[in-house]
């Protein structure tokens, strides 16, 4: 008997073993003109198993490179698109850097810190006020959600004179939200409820009560057999 495991590798699994036995199959074609037609028969074949996709914009070429793959790029035909080259799709892609910010606060974001930015440049008015206001609650909001242990009011005041360079600032009599209210209104706000461990636990029957428990099961299944008999 003759298993998987001791024939050849396929190239592309996703298309098994017969496609593997018909491109090599098209290796063996003198005759260009029949190769060519047998490739194009195999391509459609190849499609059977990606039908789905047949929308996209460079489906048949993904098809015509996986044949030229799975022939180890040894076939010779007439593609529709150019042959690729082995180092084009066995070689790896180039890495891609990350774009580095300088982000001060990871856990406030770049967001937050464009919109501070943009709100110093506006001009000094009640508004600016109440938007300096909204974002120190804000900022209270976004550290809770980064860290929910403990929060300090005059540590976001001073975030906030970090952000803006010190040019914002905010009003004396102003008073953050309680930690406890912000943190019902973040997603997923789990809220402690307080253990009772003083309850005394159920007290077990005893010896003569579980008795009586038994005769009583006892002689409710006897009358419950003499009904049946009548």
């Amino acid at each position: 008997m003759e298993y998987n495991t001791t024939k050849e590798k396929i190239a592309v699994k996703e298309y098994g073993r017969h496609v593997q036995a018909m491109v090599d199959y098209l290796l063996t074609i003198e005759d260009r003109e029949v190769r060519n037609l047998q490739a194009k028969a195999t391509v459609r074949a190849m499609s059977c198993f990606s039908p789905g996709s047949k929308d996209t914009a460079d489906y048949w070429q993904k098809l015509w490179d996986h044949l030229f793959l799975i022939s180890d790029f040894k076939l010779d035909v007439d593609s529709p698109f150019p042959k690729p080259e082995p180092q084009e799709i066995g070689g790896k892609p180039q890495r891609i850097p990350y774009k580095k910010n300088g982000i001060l606060f990871p856990h406030y974001g770049k967001f937050i810190e464009n919109i501070i930015t943009a709100l110093v440049e506006e001009p000094d008015s009640e508004a600016k006020t109440l938007c300096v206001e909204n974002i120190a609650v804000l900022l209270k909001k976004q550290y809770l959600q980064w860290n929910r242990d403990s929060v300090n009011d005059d540590l976001i005041k001073e975030h906030l004179a970090v952000l803006s360079g010190g040019k914002l600032k905010l009003r004396e009599d102003f008073v953050f939200p309680p930690t406890k209210e912000l943190l019902e209104q973040l997603p997923n706000a789990q809220v402690a409820t307080p253990k009772n461990n003083n309850k005394k636990p159920a007290p077990q029957p005893t010896a003569a009560t579980r008795k009586k428990r038994k005769n009583r099961k006892k002689k409710s299944n006897n009358n419950n057999h003499t009904i049946s008999n009548k």
